[in-house]
Order: C-alpha cells, then structure tokens, then sequence
C-alpha cells in the first residue's frame, strides 16, 4: 500500500507540473464503453477516416475494453474552456494536447512503463492529418480520443461527479476530459 500512495503522490506532482490540477482517479473498469459511441463516429463525426487517431484508424471496441482492463488506475483529467469564437477552440486543442505528451513522457520516464494518454480532442498535432495511421507525421504523439475508444464520456463523466451536458450553442463553457492510463 504504501509503494502504491507513493506511485499516486509521484503521478500527481508530475500532474502539477504540467498545470493539469482538476483531474480525479478513476478505476478503468468503470469507464462506460458503448458500441453506440463508435457509431455516433461513423455516423455523426466529420472527422470519420480523416484522423490517424479516430475510427476507423483505431481498434474495435471489444478491443478498446480488453486495452482498458489491462490497467488498474487511470486519472481523468478536467478542461473548462468557452469561447466567443469557436474555431478559437482549434488553436487551444493542440496546445492542451502537446502539454498532456509531455506529461506522459514523464510519467513514463518516471516508471510508469504501461501509461497512454488519451486526447480531450482530436490529435490536431498536425495542421494537416494525412488521415492514416500508417502514414501519421507525428506516430510518437498521436493519440485517440476517449470517444474514439468507445468510452462513452457523458454517462462516465456523470458518474464520477464532473458537469458535462450537450451544449446548445458556442456560448456555453465546454467541460472536455483527458484520460491518463497509468500501471
């Protein structure tokens, strides 16, 4: 017990580090997977077979849960953004997510040999994707979605206390998360 609080204690100054302070832990196994959330990609996502990280570039759901069992803890990390431009949104997204890689690498660096990210957004580390996992310009940084996973992010959201809704317009403050996956 006491090799694991000190895991924890070393993660959460590595979080603090990187200015990532409103994030909770979660046991993987809690994370609601849904086939449905795969769909709503095919069916609903503009950026369907145009990303290098989201569907159809990523493994099957039933896959996605066999990847998440794998690990015993992961935190949930919290991002509160409005803006009163919503391209403005393209422009935070890849910062955000270039600030979580580097708080991978050292989470990594510090022993935590299985720890994957999982991206608020979509990657948006290049200004162009080439739209294929096997041609990607940035293979070591890329990462999915919890979306593109099948992790349904509303009902999980919800069940561990953090706000998330639909919003209706522009103006409404977005709640986005990041999952860190640590063992």
């Amino acid at each position: 017990i006491i090799r694991i609080m000190e895991g924890i204690r070393q993660v959460e100054t590595i979080c603090a580090n990187h200015s990532c302070s409103d994030y909770k832990w979660i046991d993987p196994k809690e994370f609601i997977i849904g086939q449905w959330v795969r769909m709503k990609c095919m069916f609903g996502c503009s950026e369907y077979g145009k990303n290098a990280t989201c569907p159809p570039n990523v493994p099957t759901i039933s896959e996605c849960e066999r990847f998440f069992r794998e690990y015993k803890k992961a935190i949930v990390f919290h991002f509160e953004k409005s803006f009163d431009n919503p391209d403005d949104r393209h422009q935070w997204t890849p910062e955000i997510n270039r600030r979580l890689l580097a708080l991978e690498r050292e989470t990594f660096l510090s022993g935590f040999q299985k720890v994957f990210m999982l991206f608020m957004d979509s990657c948006n580390l290049c200004s162009n994707c080439t739209g294929k996992r096997d041609e990607c310009n940035e293979p070591m940084g890329a990462r999915p979605t919890p979306e593109a996973m099948g992790v349904d992010v509303y009902s999980t959201m919800r069940k561990i206390g953090y706000p998330i809704e639909v919003l209706k317009d522009y103006g409404n403050t977005m709640n986005r998360y990041a999952i860190l996956l640590v063992e």
